[in-house]
Parts: C-alpha cells; sequence; structure tokens
C-alpha cells in the first residue's frame, strides 16, 4: 500500500488502515448469523457467530484499560485460566454453602452446563483475523465468567434473565455484537410480550454494571472459597429487583416461553 505522510513524517495512510483493522465488523456474516439464530433460539454458536462478526475493535478497548492500572497489568502478566478452577466440580461442590464456587456449581449442575460447553459453542465462530495473546486472552476470559456472571448477579438463564445479562455485560465491557443481539432480543419481547417492560429490565442490568467493579479486574480463580454476598458487597453488586419481580410473577407461573439463545448444554 502507498503511503502518504505529512510534515513531520506521520504516516497518515498507514495509521488510518490500521484503524480501519482494528474496527473492522462484518455485517453480512452477523446478519447471517442472527438469521439462524431466530430460526433455532437454541442454536448458541450463532451468538458467538454474531459477537465475532462485530467484535470490532471491542478487545483492543479491553486491553488498554487493563494496561491502564496495576491489577489489570498483572493479570495481562498472568493470564490465568478460569475455565480450570470452573470445571474442577469437586473442588467447587467441596467449598462452603453461600460461597461463590458453591453457587457457580450448584448454578450450572441445576442447569446442565459446563465451561467446556461454551467453548465448543465459540470454537464455531473462530476469531475472523489473528490476534495477539493479550487479545485471545481476553476473549477467552471474557466468555469463560459468562455463568460466573449470571451467579455474581443473580440473572437467570431464562429469556429475560439472558437479555438482562447481556445489558450487564456490555455495560461493563461495551461491543456492538451484544448490542444487536440487545436490540434484536428487545424488538421480539415488545411483540411477544408487550405485559412485560422490557426496556425497565435492560435499563437495571445496565444500572448494576455501571455500579459494580468491572468483572475483569478481579481474579475470580483466589475469590471462589469466599461468601458469595460479601463479595457482592464489596464489589458493589446490587441483585436486579425488577427482574425477580418479573421472574415471580410470570417465569414461575410458566407464562413466558423461552424466546432467547440458551447456552451450550454440558
Amino acid at each position: 500500500m502507498m503511503r502518504v505522510t505529512v510534515k513531520g513524517g506521520l504516516p497518515v495512510l498507514a495509521s488510518a488502515y490500521q484503524w480501519f483493522q482494528r474496527n473492522r465488523i462484518y455485517p453480512v456474516k452477523a446478519g447471517l448469523a442472527v438469521s439462524r439464530l431466530l430460526r433455532d433460539p437454541d442454536d448458541t454458536g450463532q451468538v458467538f457467530k454474531v459477537l465475532e462478526a462485530l467484535r470490532g475493535d471491542s478487545l483492543g478497548r479491553a486491553h488498554r484499560r487493563l494496561l491502564a492500572c496495576e491489577q489489570g497489568e498483572k493479570l495481562l502478566s498472568d493470564k490465568p485460566a478460569i475455565v480450570r478452577a470452573l470445571n474442577d466440580r469437586e473442588s467447587l461442590l467441596g467449598m462452603p454453602e453461600g460461597s461463590i464456587g458453591r453457587a457457580y456449581y450448584d448454578f450450572v449442575h441445576a442447569e446442565g452446563l459446563s465451561a467446556d460447553g461454551l467453548i465448543a459453542s465459540s470454537e464455531e465462530a473462530p476469531f475472523v483475523e489473528n490476534v495477539d495473546v493479550d487479545m485471545r486472552w481476553l476473549g477467552d476470559r471474557l466468555r469463560d465468567i459468562h455463568d460466573l456472571q449470571h451467579v455474581m448477579t443473580g440473572y437467570g438463564r431464562d429469556p429475560v434473565g439472558e437479555l438482562s445479562l447481556l445489558s450487564f455485560m456490555t455495560t461493563q465491557t461495551p461491543g456492538r455484537g451484544i448490542d444487536f443481539i440487545i436490540f434484536m432480543g428487545r424488538q421480539k419481547f415488545k411483540k411477544d410480550h408487550p405485559e412485560i417492560d422490557i426496556n425497565a429490565l435492560i435499563h437495571e442490568g445496565r444500572q448494576i454494571g455501571q455500579q459494580a467493579d468491572w468483572m475483569l479486574l478481579t481474579q475470580w480463580e483466589n475469590r471462589l472459597h469466599e461468601p458469595i454476598a460479601d463479595v457482592r458487597e464489596e464489589l458493589g453488586f446490587s441483585l436486579p429487583q425488577k427482574y425477580y419481580a418479573v421472574k415471580r410473577d410470570f417465569l414461575e407461573a410458566g407464562s413466558l416461553e423461552t424466546s432467547l439463545p440458551s447456552h451450550q448444554a454440558a
């Protein structure tokens, strides 16, 4: 590519090209994945295809944010593998009642999930371009803590809980792919369930995400044994009361059918 420079030798064209590559998205791929997802809401692999197609520079922004503090730099240097701890069900089961690890075990055991199930689904959507080891670790970390985010926030895997959790997630780590899925889910809810104020629930997820510490900054491997109530209070996690009300009035009454993708079962 021809390089265009200005005074001082700044490679303007090359810089613009690099910016374009970092922020590049693939709307056609995203559209195809969404159309498949609408036909089969349980096809979790399509969710990852949407996220990857619209990723742009979301991982780059998260990377720069981590580098801006000592705690984040250490995590990037150590690159702990949370999936090993989350897959050690014997260790999780042996943790005290009320601990994060035990709550996580109870959640995934009740739902028939595993961290490996999310990995398998994500492999249907490999990175569309080469990424360095930091970016790959970040992408894997965000994937692997998904169910842990369910546990820390109190959101279930029902359609309302999933959509609300996505709002929490994109507030903490902004991403156009999640925003797009929220947009589609919001429209579907408004059409199928006008009795539910889905906007209020999405807003509640955003508020919780704003108030809570950034989940990527915590080394969860070292905190799974701690009481979940204490860690929630320390890190600023408030429980989703509006969601609990909808769950009580609609979900537990069986009047709301699943209309969003669920996770890959174990």
